[in-house]
This record gives structure tokens, C-alpha cells and sequence, in this order.
């Protein structure tokens, strides 16, 4: 993900493109429904649990790359069998560190990892491009993520056809094969021409194509638009440049409406096939230094807005963006590109629009040793809190990469799940997509049993208001009420089965212990009912 190696004033259209949104789905709500947002407060990082640190509602999430077999499948030609037990082991290691989301890698090459009528099966599925690795992929990963009651958001690289420059190693069949005009090499990978109609409209129907037929949550890029600069090389795009360039007598500022064409057609799109699909893009982390624009951070790193031609800025200030999720890949006090500055930075643009702000992670420099301070992540979630009181909301936090979650290098994981991920927490709640009338469900039973205690309770929704999942609240002893505004009661979250009664065991229940519960219903963009009537546990 990302780059592993790289160390217009004026009222914003989003903000009208927000209310208008949110007042346009407004009816779904009704008097069961309710947001839950939980306390805000700032903590300072410590190995041990600081109530004031959790919240109830964050988005935390990992990445799962699959180019070059960076996390899964771990390598090529794998059965189909043990593909699918290594994703099942991604899923273990997402609920055993308390995230509530993945971010899975399915076409990270102009290929896919699903049956597309577009593009040919990944080759980092079976070490050969276009052969079937004899299961559909997302629909695996859509089921099992789901089960798990994980948010699932698919991740694509609109631009990367290949990571060699010799159009001959691709199949026949391949778009490159059958447009060559499509398609340049640049530092040793291919890519599509983003400046040519033709190759918007392929890759927007590639990916629209997984939206239409897979229950998705998300659409995500990362920071491949225009590729990174290599020394001594020169984009091949003059030609194009020619042909579609009237208008624009600077290349890079033609080359940023060909990006801006892109994400805002492919945002409108997403929206018009699934308005409830949310869409987001994960940046490299600095938009333009303030010695560049005194609109940009205090920063001296690269820009992406003029290496990349990515105007971030501009996507989260237009409302293209559900979320933006800048890959801050650097420590606290980083004279160059310094985290505390840049997650500020960040929030006071997201908070113009409304777009929720993700912060990118790397614990990949946990392992790789430039993070030298264990608690560096941990001390990452305490600033954002603080941001969050003072600036502007930061939503979540999203982890590169997968592999590096388990590894936990020098326990820096087990000190942000220990210290801030205590407790479960709802992904937040998006008032501008149109959600689902849920009703407060009817909580029947709590009966103990020796493997602990059973909750039993009815969705009665129906078809029209039926709940994608359910949160399980829990306090010690016998109580008329729960406070589920309070992070620490609730204990679970659970995807609805398909039948009017539900159940959940909960086995972390201690024998001769009292306990009260309650249970709301969650639609699939966790906006959440009333709680049901409080239960014993008996």
C-alpha cells in the first residue's frame, strides 16, 4: 500500500452537496432510530486501560494487499482451500485485535478477483493470469467478512495495469492486449492513460461491475493516480496531451481535472447503482506544503498535488468523498511531515464538508524499525482525540499492513488494542447515506447455561425495517437501564441471522456474577435503534 519507500478559496460545493444529501434521506428516520456517537475525550497513550480513551464509535480497520502476495494469498497457486483458511485467519486476527472493518485488495492490477466480464483473473491468485482459481473470491470474502459482522470495503487501483512494462506477459484478451493505445510504460510497471476517455470508462465499468453483484460496504483507492516520479523518466502523456488538452496550458493542471474527472464520475456513479456503497480514497499523506501554498500543512515532504496530480483537497472539500483516509505514515515531532501536524491539518479540511476522516497507519515502521518508540501508534490515538475535541472529528484509524497486525512488532499493536480497543466499538454513522428504519428489538431471555449466558431477543422489523446486525450491551448487576451511550457496556456486536429470533451466547460472562442486559438493532451503515427492554440474567 501506498508508497512504502517515500519518507481555491471560496465556499466548498461539498458542504451543499452534504445537506442536500442528508436532507434527502432524512425520512429514514423515525423516533427508534437514533445516532450514537460516544465520548470524545482525550487520553494519553499508556499500557494500561484508560476509560477516558475509548470510544464508542471508530472506524479501525487493517488493509489486506494482494499485489505481489503482500498478505493474501501469501503467494501464487495456492488451492483454493487454503486460500480461503488464510482469509479466515485475516478475519481471526481483525476480531482478536477488536477492528470492525477490512480493507481488501481485489483488483490490484487491472485483473480481478472475482469473475469480471472486463478484466482476467488475478495472477496473484494462481500464478497465471486469466486462469480460475476455481472459487469466486469476493463472493467468499463478502460472506465470510459479513459473518464476522466486519465492514468490507474492496479496494482497487484504478490506473496499474501491470507490475512489468511488457504489454506481451498479459493475456491476450486483456484490455492493454486489445487497446495498446490505451496503455504507457513508466518505471518499469504499465499503466492506463488517465487523460483518455476510453480508459476512464473501461476501468469505471470494471469496478461498478463488483458493486453491482457483490454486497460490498466500500470502494476504496489508495495513492496511485498519476504514478510516483521516477528519476530521469518522463510521463509518456504528450500525445494525449495534444488530442485533449485544449484549454490548459499546464500539463499538471490537466492531468488534476483528468484525476478530478475520474473520482467525481466514478462517486456519482457508485451512488447511483448502491447510494448506501460508501467511497473513499486513502492519499499519500500531504496534499502541498505551505511554502508551496499557504493553503497546504506545515510540512517539507512531497506533494501530492503536484507528483501525483491529485487534488485531495479539492475531492473531500467538493463532497466526492464519503471518507478520506491520508496515509500519515509518519512519528509524532517528524520535522518533515510531522503527524501532530498533519492530522490537524487533515481534520479541519474533512470537517468543512462533513467527509469522515480516516488516519492512514504505518505499523509496517514498527517492524522495519524507523518507529522507534513502541507506543508511537498508541500515542497516535491519543492525538487524534485530542484533535477530535479541538479541531475537527477523526473517525478511525486503518493499519498497513495486515501481516504486521499479528506480528505485533515490539508490542506496539497490543498497546493501541489494550490501552484504546478495549471494547468493541460501532463503525460511525454516515447521516448523508440513506439508511434503514430499524425497530428496537424485543429482548426476551437471558438464561445462563454452563457455557455461559444465552441472550435471546426478536427482530421484529419485517422485510422493510430488518436489521444488518445487532449490539449486545452488558453491565454487572441488576439494573432497570443500561447506559449504551457508555463504550465500556457494550460487549458485542453480531450480524443478524435470517430468522425472527436471534441469539447470542456470551461466554465471557462469569458464574455468580449478576448481570443486566439490553440489545439494539443496527442497520448496514450502523445507524442504531432505541435499546430493547433490559433483561436479567437468570
Amino acid at each position: 500500500m501506498g508508497q512504502l519507500n517515500h519518507t481555491h478559496d471560496g465556499a466548498p460545493h461539498g458542504v451543499q452537496r452534504r445537506t442536500f444529501l442528508t436532507l434527502a434521506t432524512a425520512g429514514v428516520a423515525a423516533s427508534t432510530l437514533t445516532v450514537t456517537v460516544g465520548s470524545m475525550t482525550p487520553a494519553a497513550a499508556t499500557p494500561s486501560a484508560d476509560p477516558a480513551a475509548f470510544l464508542k464509535r471508530e472506524l479501525r480497520a487493517m488493509w489486506i494487499s494482494s499485489v505481489v502476495n503482500i498478505d493474501w494469498p501469501s503467494a501464487t497457486g495456492l488451492s483454493a482451500e487454503a486460500q480461503q483458511a488464510e482469509y479466515l485467519h485475516w478475519l481471526d486476527v481483525a476480531q482478536d485485535f477488536r477492528l470492525n472493518a477490512v480493507f481488501v485488495q481485489v483488483r490490484p492490477t487491472a485483473d480481478a478477483f472475482w469473475p469480471s466480464p472486463h478484466e482476467p483473473w488475478s495472477q496473484y491468485l494462481t500464478g497465471v493470469q486469466g486462469q480460475d482459481p476455481g472459487y469466486d473470491p469476493l463472493a467468499f470474502i463478502v460472506e465470510e467478512t459479513h459473518k464476522r459482522n466486519l465492514e468490507l470495503h474492496t479496494w482497487y487501483n484504478p490506473y496499474r495495469v501491470s507490475m512489468q512494462a511488457d504489454p506481451a506477459q498479459l493475456v491476450p484478451e486483456h484490455p492493454a492486449r486489445v487497446h495498446p493505445d490505451w496503455i504507457w510504460p513508466y518505471g518499469g510497471k504499465l499503466y492506463f492513460d488517465p487523460g483518455l476517455p476510453e480508459t476512464q470508462e473501461h476501468i469505471q465499468a470494471a469496478i461498478l461491475h463488483s458493486v453491482e453483484n457483490y454486497d460490498i460496504d466500500g470502494v476504496h483507492f489508495d495513492d496511485y493516480f498519476y504514478p510516483y516520479p521516477v528519476a530521469g523518466q518522463t510521463i509518456p502523456d504528450a500525445e494525449t496531451y495534444a488530442t485533449y488538452g485544449a484549454g490548459f496550458d499546464d500539463v499538471g493542471d490537466w492531468r488534476r481535472h483528468n484525476v478530478d474527472t475520474f473520482i467525481s464520475s466514478i462517486s456519482a456513479r457508485i451512488k447511483q447503482v448502491k447510494p448506501w456503497v460508501k467511497f473513499g480514497i486513502s492519499p499519500f499523506g500531504i496534499w502541498r506544503n505551505d511554502t508551496t501554498d499557504p493553503l497546504g500543512s506545515a510540512t517539507r515532504g512531497s506533494q501530492s498535488y503536484d507528483l501525483q496530480f491529485a487534488d485531495t483537497r479539492k475531492w473531500v472539500l467538493e463532497g466526492w468523498l464519503d471518507y478520506i483516509n491520508p496515509q500519515v505514515y509518519w512519528q509524532i515531532g517528524l520535522a518533515v511531515a510531522d503527524y501532530s501536524v498533519l492530522v490537524p491539518w487533515w481534520a479541519d479540511v474533512a470537517a468543512t464538508s462533513g467527509t469522515h476522516l480516516y488516519i492512514g497507519e504505518a505499523l509496517y515502521k514498527v517492524t522495519s524499525g524507523v518507529f522507534t518508540d513502541p507506543a508511537e501508534l498508541a500515542n497516535h490515538l491519543a492525538l487524534d482525540r485530542d484533535v477530535t475535541e479541538t479541531v475537527g472529528p477523526v473517525h478511525g484509524n486503518v493499519y498497513f499492513s495486515a501481516k504486521h497486525v499479528p506480528a505485533d512488532p515490539a508490542g506496539s499493536m497490543s498497546l493501541v488494542r489494550d490501552g484504546y480497543y478495549v471494547h468493541p466499538a460501532l463503525v460511525p454513522t454516515m447521516p448523508h447515506l440513506p439508511g434503514t428504519e430499524v425497530r428496537t428489538p424485543l429482548l426476551a431471555l437471558a438464561n445462563w447455561r454452563d457455557d455461559g449466558v444465552r441472550v435471546h431477543w426478536t427482530d421484529i422489523g419485517g422485510r422493510r425495517h430488518r436489521a444488518t446486525s445487532f449490539a449486545i450491551y452488558r453491565v454487572e448487576g441488576h439494573h432497570r437501564e443500561i447506559d449504551v451511550e457508555n463504550p465500556a457496556t457494550l460487549i458485542a456486536t453480531q450480524r443478524a441471522e435470517r430468522h425472527l429470533v436471534q441469539d447470542y451466547l456470551d461466554a465471557s460472562a462469569v458464574p455468580g456474577t449478576p448481570y443486566s442486559y439490553a440489545v439494539t438493532a443496527l442497520d448496514r451503515l450502523w445507524n442504531e435503534s432505541a435499546p430493547s427492554r433490559v433483561r436479567w440474567a437468570i
